[in-house]
């Protein structure tokens, strides 16, 4: 940050160029649990009962180090979101939503160092941009017609404090915790708690609404839902309405099983069971890759060994705090299953990969029976088995909300100690990958008929 606003000055540009700066995202996180974590994604994942505090104590001193992804407690973001109520996940008090900013614009500004209390939300930032620096708002983008903006801009208020608020009017939801924000008043629920990700919901019905008069009571402290119950459902009628407007509708509280499209019902950018990635095919997110969770699996890959033997990553899902690989070390193919960061299966080829052209592949038997077991792997070298393992459980949602699937290299933590970032990179080729779900080949191959089978059905 500090060297683009060193740039904008060498420039001689900055004093006319709009810069907001936005104090955080939402409230501080809380889904540290009161405990804290040691791996977030232990908790995203809905298995916080693994994480007793004598887990947490064993790991006290790993707390910020290259081993851990670790997390806060819930104490810890009440404080951070004081003075508002709750933390980020809770969309209905300030503690989840409110932020401080500050514009900086001198030759567009006339006002220094003032405070403005109108109510601006994120989505007015765009259209102030496009106001002040007097532009339309785009119509068509590449011939697509646009929905219009939602926002209303704030540059009425850059010189006049004391300006009518032209924001009046604000829904707010997230894991069905609701607010209403409109002229000054505000009417809140919270249906669920960030860190109680398995926990029992209660009906949408029986939320318990509270009510409060911003222009008074900022940081929403005094409850007047008993006194008011009029203005009350005055504003639950206006979330209704606004939430109909906006598509809000209809409510999901269903928490962990949405990071998993499976369980979620969405749609995902990739259909059907099998799908066909290509060397030089990185930063794959888990929702651009077929789901490989709770289900038997197979990664096949054509590679081409030098004659020094292979070195390096295929194909990786994840990272250091979980995830899988199949990689070549000293030669032979592995396979690595990280159970977020705590345990480590491996299986081992007997035999290296053979020089020149080959096909490697693992396949995974999952045990069934619900959500997280185990399962068995299987390596192959053309169709011929080389190798068995087991791998005890495994991660029931998602990996990693930034590490993602590459080909040929793992370019974030590394999945298997047996290799690290730089290591990865495969000193052959990987001419591609295929992903294949629940589908048993038999003879353990895939011919030239299937790829081109599979590509023709992508058209």
């Amino acid at each position: 940050m500090g060297r683009l606003i060193d740039t904008l000055k060498d420039l001689q540009i900055l004093d006319d160029t709009l810069v907001y700066v936005i104090i955080g995202d939402n409230g501080a996180s809380a889904e540290g649990t009161p405990n804290g974590t040691f791996n977030e994604m232990i908790v995203l994942n809905g298995l916080a009962s693994i994480e007793t505090p004598e887990f947490m104590a064993e790991r006290i001193g790993k707390m910020g180090g290259p081993e851990s992804y670790n997390h806060y407690s819930v104490a810890w973001a009440h404080a951070m979101d004081t003075p508002y109520q709750w933390t980020k996940q809770v969309a209905s008090h300030w503690g989840g939503t409110r932020n401080g900013t500050i514009v900086h614009w001198p030759k567009g500004i006339k006002a220094k160092g003032e405070i403005r209390s109108q109510f601006c939300h994120v989505i007015d930032v765009a259209p102030t941009v496009l106001e002040v620096a007097g532009l339309p708002e785009p119509t068509i983008v590449n011939s697509v017609q646009q929905a219009p903006m939602e926002g209303v801009s704030m540059a009425y208020s850059f010189d006049d404090g004391k300006a009518d608020e032209r924001h009046d009017l604000q829904y707010f939801e997230m894991a069905c915790n609701r607010g209403i924000y409109h002229k000054g008043w505000s009417a809140v629920t919270r249906h669920s708690t960030p860190w109680m990700m398995t926990a029992k919901l209660p009906a949408l019905d029986d939320d318990v609404w509270e009510l409060y008069d911003g222009s008074k009571d900022w940081t929403q402290a005094r409850d007047l839902a008993k006194e008011m119950p009029e203005k009350l459902r005055e504003l639950q009628r206006l979330w209704l309405i606004e939430a109909t407007k906006y598509n809000v509708l209809p409510l999901d509280d269903r928490r962990i099983e949405r990071f998993n499209s499976d369980l979620a019902g969405r749609p995902l950018l990739v259909k059907g069971n099998s799908q066909l990635l290509f060397s030089g095919m990185g930063r794959l997110s888990e929702n651009s890759v077929l789901v490989m969770k709770n289900k038997s699996f197979s990664l096949t890959a054509e590679v081409e060994v030098p004659s020094k033997g292979a070195e390096g990553v295929i194909i990786h899902q994840g990272g250091a705090f979980g995830g899988m690989s199949l990689y070549a070390k000293g030669g032979k193919a592995k396979f690595a299953y990280n159970f977020f960061g705590l345990q480590t299966f491996t299986t081992e080829a007997s035999q290296p990969i053979p020089a020149g052209k080959h096909q490697v592949r693992m396949e995974f038997a999952y045990d069934g029976g619900g959500l997280a077991k185990g399962g068995n792997v299987s390596l192959y070298y053309d169709g011929k088995k080389v190798g068995e393992g087991r791998v005890e459980r495994t991660h029931p949602m998602m990996f990693s909300a930034d590490e993602t699937t590459d080909v040929g290299r793992d370019t974030a933590t590394p999945v298997s100690s047996d290799y690290t970032r730089q290591t990865s990179v495969f000193n052959g080729k990987v001419n591609w990958v295929q992903i294949d779900l629940g589908k048993d080949t038999h003879d353990h191959f895939i011919t030239p008929e299937d790829r081109l089978n599979l590509a023709m059905a992508r058209q």
